[in-house]
């Protein structure tokens, strides 16, 4: 009896010492996250709050040497990054609702899904390149339009899953009650389940517009910039990623203010859409 109470005492202490050990190692790992993030957000407003002045907001790039904004440049980035919610969200929430609601024994299903993986895990500036031969190459000139192409390919994808997986948190009872009442399957999907489901499918469209908010590579490829008032998306762009990016490089030293203030910018509109993202998924609960 001794000798078993013994082995029993060694167990829960080799259980305590791995406890201890798992328990000490994550909180490091999270601590180890936290510094960089609050390293990299004190670094940026730090640097860019004292140039987020009015002017950033009401006048356009200016050339260097002389004073201006960043307003042609956001208001070209919140066109483009529309424009690619509104091109990729229906086709993302259809696609998802396919393989959550018709595509139980679809032999398609699996291939739509694992190309989905592949497009979710792509690098964008490779989504970037191949806007790039499939729309800016054969019409001869960088535009709005493949920006916004660019940035729905890569929203496409995080909308599929998201859309899929709320989809399928709804109880199947729910579907069998709504059809035993009569109503079409088509109905059920559009008026119970889309109903039931529709914070987590806001909440993947958040996602994925935090997602393409800060992307600079598929830009660059595809709606590149512009230093002026954009009339047409049949023509460069101006957006605050391309901005920043070329600002930033350029040897003067008001661009590279400026860039400060277009990283804060994009910054806190990430994390506004993360806090919102939070909101709605608590709201879900």
């Amino acid at each position: 009896m001794s000798q078993l109470k013994n082995i029993n005492l060694n167990i829960y202490r080799k259980r305590r010492i791995i406890n201890w050990a798992i328990l000490t190692a994550s909180l490091g790992t999270t601590l180890f996250g936290l510094f960089w993030l609050i390293w990299l957000l004190f670094t940026l407003f730090s640097h860019g709050f004292k140039y987020l002045t009015l002017d950033v907001f009401t006048q356009i790039t200016p050339p260097p040497g002389e004073s201006g904004g960043l307003a042609n440049a956001i208001v070209g980035s919140l066109i483009i990054t529309i424009m690619g919610v509104i091109i990729g969200a229906p086709i993302g929430v259809l696609a998802g609702t396919y393989l959550s609601e018709y595509a139980n024994r679809s032999k398609i299903a699996p291939i739509i899904r694992f190309i989905n993986d592949v497009l979710l895990s792509a690098p964008s500036i490779i989504l970037g390149v191949f806007i790039y031969e499939i729309v800016v190459v054969p019409t001869g000139h960088f535009s709005g339009w493949a920006g916004a192409l660019a940035l729905a390919l890569i929203a496409l994808p995080i909308i599929v899953r998201t859309t899929e997986d709320m989809l399928k948190l709804v109880p199947n009872t729910v579907r069998e009650a709504a059809c035993a009442l009569g109503a079409p399957r088509w109905k059920v999907t559009v008026a119970i389940v889309y109903r039931a489901a529709k914070s987590g499918i806001l909440t993947g469209i958040l996602l994925a517009v935090a997602r393409i908010s800060g992307e600079t590579a598929p830009l660059l490829f595809t709606a590149l910039n512009n230093q002026f008032w954009s009339k047409s998306l049949n023509e460069p762009i101006a957006n605050l990623p391309v901005v920043i990016f070329q600002f930033a490089m350029s040897p003067y030293d008001d661009w590279q203010n400026l860039a400060w203030a277009g990283a804060l910018l994009i910054t806190i509109s990430v994390l506004m859409l993360n806090i919102l993202v939070r909101i709605f998924l608590r709201t879900k609960g």
